[in-house]
C-alpha cells in the first residue's frame, strides 16, 4: 500500500505546484511565507499539503561549518563547483523545481527585490531540473542576475546537505547564505514544501555580511 499512498501525494504536489501558461511574476496572494525552519538531513521530515516527506542525505548543512563542497551542472553542461571559497557573500536558493508557481515566486524575488544585493554578492538557484529546464526558465522569466545550476546529475548538493526529500528524489525548498569565506552563517529549511520560505529575512541578513 506504501507505493500506491506515495504516488497520491506525488500527484497532489505536483498538481498544487502546476503551471498554467508561461512564468509570471505575479505576486499570488495565497502563497504563505514560512518564518520557521526544520533540520535537514535523515531523520527529519518536510511537509507537502500536510503530507510527512523523510529527507535524507549523508550529511546535514550547519551554521557556522563551511558549505559542503559538490559539483553541479550550468545550463551550459559545464561543471559548477560549489563549496569553495569564492571571496563572496552568496544567497543559495534551493527549489524542488523552477517549473512551479511556489519556486517561480521564490525566484523572481531574489532575482527582483533583492535591492542591489546582486551588484555585491552572488545569486544562485539550485534545484534537480534539468539544465535545460533552468535555462528555458530563465530566459522565459528574463533572469539573468542568477546562476542557475543543476543537483541532477551527480547529485551531490542534496546529498552533501541533508536537503534530499527522499520519496520525490527532488531537493526540499531552502534558502542559505555563506559568507565570503563559505562558512555558512543561515539557513532556512522550510517545513512546508508548498511555503515560500522568507527571502526578505535571508537577504537583510546577507547585508549584514558585506
Amino acid at each position: 500500500m506504501i507505493r500506491p499512498i506515495l504516488s497520491l501525494i506525488v500527484v497532489a504536489a505536483l498538481a498544487a505546484c502546476a503551471t498554467k501558461g508561461p512564468t509570471t511574476n505575479v505576486v499570488q496572494a495565497d502563497m504563505p511565507v514560512a518564518k520557521d525552519s526544520v533540520m535537514a538531513g535523515a531523520g527529519n521530515t518536510v511537509t507537502i499539503k500536510g503530507n510527512k516527506l523523510p529527507l535524507g542525505g549523508s550529511g546535514v548543512i550547519k551554521i557556522g561549518e563551511p558549505l559542503p563542497a559538490s559539483v553541479l551542472l550550468t545550463g551550459e553542461l559545464k561543471p559548477f563547483q560549489i563549496g569553495d571559497s569564492t571571496g563572496k557573500v552568496r544567497i543559495i536558493s534551493v527549489v524542488p523545481s523552477v517549473d512551479t508557481p511556489t519556486c517561480d515566486k521564490q525566484t523572481h524575488e531574489l532575482s527582483e527585490k533583492n535591492a542591489g544585493l546582486d551588484k555585491q554578492i552572488d545569486l544562485i538557484t539550485v534545484s534537480r531540473d534539468l539544465p535545460f529546464a533552468q535555462t528555458h526558465f530563465a530566459k522565459d522569466a528574463k533572469i539573468k542576475n542568477i546562476t542557475f545550476v543543476s543537483d541532477y546529475n551527480m547529485r551531490e548538493f542534496g546529498e552533501a546537505n541533508g536537503l534530499v526529500i527522499v520519496p520525490l528524489n527532488l531537493l526540499a525548498r531552502a534558502v542559505i547564505v555563506t559568507d565570503k569565506n563559505n562558512i555558512v552563517r543561515y539557513i532556512q529549511v522550510v517545513p512546508e514544501v508548498t511555503a515560500l520560505p522568507d527571502m526578505q529575512a535571508a537577504m537583510a541578513f546577507a547585508r549584514t555580511l558585506l
